[in-house]
């Protein structure tokens, strides 16, 4: 069982037995990874909270036989405190952290993934003043990166330029009124203008200005709709970020 290294940001953990976890991580050269962290939960382990979701660790590991590697080792890169700090970062992170564990493969090495990740952590560590904007422009990243970018300027069907009032997540965006089908439903084009503009700017912009709190609803609506369907998975954390309130002294900018 040879020895190696890695680096990795935690997603989640499972308790295993009386004093082991299971440790999911996306670390940058393997993928997504699942090791066993033996005796983490003892009092006075070597690990103490160097394994917590949202760490970005250094490790050393075994490798092993089936589905699961060892930790030996673990130190930490950055413990986005910050993030753990408030409710509102909390949630905002634990989206991301769940989508990217929705969507990685084990062992299937996306450096790409990695880093968009660790930029969304050290935005939300950074403190803006909308997390939740931050994380759904995280997941308007994430989408694209996974081949499943909207089309939100342009009908999906014919590609004809917008601006347009339906949106159908099977056919992949807003749709005009010749391609539309029975599934689409109403959108407004301020609510697809600002999920346009949130995949436009940069994950540290996305979190210094929000719209008018119905176009927000509705966009919300929209992305947390199609993000679920293309990714064929229900986001739990997606209930906790819907309830964030719109900060109160953010001025709304128009799409």
């Amino acid at each position: 069982m040879p020895l190696y290294k890695e680096q990795g940001i935690v997603l989640r953990s499972i308790k295993l037995g009386e004093a082991d976890k299971i440790v999911s991580i996306l670390t940058q050269g393997s993928g997504k990874i699942r090791a066993v962290a033996k005796g983490i939960r003892r009092t006075g382990s070597k690990f103490g909270a160097r394994l917590e979701p949202f760490t970005h660790v250094s490790l050393l590991l075994y490798r092993g036989r089936g589905s699961l590697d060892t930790i030996t080792q673990a130190e930490i890169v950055t413990p986005f405190r910050v993030v753990r700090g408030s409710f509102e970062l909390i949630a905002a992170g634990e989206t991301m952290l769940e989508a990217v564990d929705k969507v990685s493969e084990e062992h299937e090495r996306n450096v790409r993934l990695f880093l968009l990740l660790l930029s969304g952590l050290r935005s939300l560590d950074s403190r803006p003043r909308d997390a939740a904007a931050v994380a759904e422009s995280f997941l308007l990243k994430l989408l694209s990166l996974s081949g499943f970018h909207p089309s939100l300027s342009a009908c999906a069907g014919c590609g004809m330029p917008g601006p347009h009032e339906w949106f159908s997540a099977g056919q992949g965006g807003v749709v005009c009124g010749e391609c539309v089908e029975h599934d689409a439903g109403r959108a407004s084009v301020a609510a697809t203008s600002w999920l346009d503009l949130l995949a436009r700017t940069d994950l540290e912009a996305a979190g210094e200005a929000t719209p008018a709190l119905a176009v927000r609803k509705e966009g919300r609506a929209l992305l947390y709709g199609f993000t679920e369907y293309h990714l064929e998975r229900r986001i739990r954390s997606f209930t906790l970020l819907a309830r964030q309130p719109q900060p109160a002294d953010l001025v709304p900018v128009a799409p």
